[in-house]
């Protein structure tokens, strides 16, 4: 009951923080599950996979919500997430495979260097330029693999990998972010079945487990992510959005500091 009740907190600040800044609540969730699942006593070797499966599968909540407020407002551009889905699908069941087989320190330094990467990203305020990448569907393809490969592996949905990409095929912004909040429930999706499957013969699961995915963490994150997103959302045209993620970004940094060591 205390993990749910922390695990709902943690779904409000990382709803706050990716309707504030836009970014995927799995840079906060993961490192602090991996706090968690280390005070509860879970074994050295399942914290990261189970943190990162975990992370994944709220992902399926808050994308539903997101691709709903997106569609309202006509801004997913449907033909190009149906091209994506596929390659995302592949890409995503292979991450959780390379997650299962690689050694647990390997994957926290993967996800390590993924958050020193988004950190670097928001305190120089690096934005997607726009280019002339010609579209084909061996391209996209490849580079969804590519995207749901990483985002499976290190529990995001996505977005910081989709919208560049999408941007340089000379997509607005306003569609770029869409069609990556759709292409976030695939990644989700297929990602989650997949850590579901991996482990369920896991014999050292905490109880509540299905497969990778700790069901209190789950239902808790969820439930707070759900109703603060749009919080966020509002208090982005109210605060200097732009000056505070250089702020936030030193939190990254200290998150990043932090699983080196944990």
């Amino acid at each position: 009951m205390i993990f749910f009740l922390l695990s709902v907190i943690l779904g409000m600040v990382s709803g706050v923080l990716a309707g504030l800044f836009g970014i995927g609540g799995g840079m906060v969730i993961v490192p602090v599950l991996v706090l968690l699942f280390v005070l509860q006593g879970v074994p050295n070797d399942l914290i990261m996979i189970m943190s990162v499966a975990t992370s994944l599968a709220t992902i399926i909540v808050t994308s539903t919500a997101s691709v709903l407020a997106h569609h309202r407002l006509g801004s997913v551009v449907w033909r190009k997430v149906l091209r994506l889905a596929p390659g995302i699908m592949v890409g995503s069941v292979l991450g959780a495979v390379v997650a299962d087989q690689i050694d647990a320190d390997v994957l926290r330094y993967i996800f390590i260097v993924f958050l020193l990467y988004v950190g670097v990203q928001m305190a120089l305020q690096i934005t997607p330029t726009p280019g002339a990448v010609k579209e084909s569907k061996v391209l996209d393809f490849s580079v969804a693999n590519l995207i749901g490969l990483m985002s499976s592996i290190v529990g995001i949905g996505g977005g910081t990998l989709t919208v560049p990409y999408l941007v340089r095929c000379r997509y607005a912004m306003r569609n770029a972010v869409a069609i990556s909040s759709a292409c976030g429930l695939p990644i989700a999706v297929a990602g989650t079945i997949s850590y579901i499957a991996l482990g369920w013969d896991q014999t050292q699961l905490p109880e509540w487990s299905l497969g990778y995915i700790y069901l209190p963490a789950f239902l808790g994150i969820s439930l707070g992510s759900f109703p603060t997103a749009p919080v966020g959302a509002r208090l982005a045209h109210q605060l200097p959005a732009q000056k505070l993620k250089r702020y936030f970004s030193i939190l990254i940094f200290l998150m990043a500091a932090k699983l080196i060591w944990y």
